[in-house]
């Protein structure tokens, strides 16, 4: 029988962000707790951490990420028009526990970066932690849910971790381990992103719309569910498959008035 695997290697997968109001670039909230994190693990394990962002070496705002305890960034050299999923994904294979934020904070990110990287590794993944344990080749995430809600799952080494914003982690800003902290740029292999030339990258003209059912309920109704965690009659698809699930989420569509097809 195989032991178990141990939390030997660490990979934390960071960001840069931008403030919301200025739209000055600086370090994202989300992988900052997904550090914060992975440096209580390292030190638990007494594992290896690597810190790894891919984009342009020369950014100034990943210098906060030494600020906040990394003793050194390693930049995979990634330009516009690169796949930057790719890269990542082939720089942390074979590492135990790879954590990630659950999205970049540059504008209406996609999020998807940590499911591409966990389905080009063959890794599990587990969103939304709001804090992580491994023991016994096996890591243990608290999740976040809504109102309040908290599930414990967990999954087998090696894996994929996205952390919620919510997290309980409290990094701490230092600038002598700013100074001390190095920027190292890596040359790696180009792998374009063949979807690209698909996409339009230009200004915000406005915000999306949300699709938000009609609330017919009275005002007492609203005022309940907002405190407690009954169901307000939707439906729970687990069983079937994919397109029998979105078949439930079109007629939902239909029954609201939310979409005219």
């Amino acid at each position: 029988m195989n032991a178990p695997r141990q939390l030997q290697r660490i990979a934390v997968l960071v960001s840069v962000g931008r403030h919301p109001v200025s739209g000055v670039p600086r370090y994202s909230r989300n992988d900052a707790a997904a550090l914060e994190l992975a440096r209580g693990l390292a030190e638990q394990h007494h594992a290896k951490l690597d810190v790894i962002h891919a984009g342009a070496p020369g950014d100034q705002a990943l210098t906060e990420y030494l600020a906040l305890g990394a003793r050194e960034v390693e930049v995979l050299a990634c330009r516009d028009g690169e796949d930057a999923a790719a890269m990542l994904a082939a720089r942390v294979e074979g590492y135990d526990l790879v954590l990630t934020g659950t999205r970049a904070e540059g504008a209406f990110d996609t999020g998807m970066l940590p499911y591409r990287v966990a389905a080009a590794l063959g890794y599990p993944l587990v969103g939304s932690a709001v804090d992580v344990t491994a023991a016994g080749g096996r890591v243990a995430v608290r999740q976040f849910l809504p109102k309040g809600v908290r599930r414990r799952v967990d999954a087998s080494l090696p894996a994929v971790v996205a952390v919620h914003p919510l997290a309980n982690a409290q990094p701490q800003y230092a600038y002598a381990r700013q100074r001390a902290g190095t920027i190292r740029p890596v040359l790696v292999p180009h792998a374009i992103d063949r979807d690209a030339d698909a996409w339009t990258v230009g200004p915000i003209e406005r915000k999306p719309v949300k699709l938000v059912a009609a609330e017919k309920r009275s005002g007492h109704a609203r005022m309940l569910s907002a405190v407690t965690t009954e169901s307000r009659g939707g439906n729970v698809v687990i069983d079937g498959s994919s397109v029998e699930k979105a078949q439930v989420i079109l007629a939902y569509l239909r029954e609201h008035q939310l979409i005219d097809y």
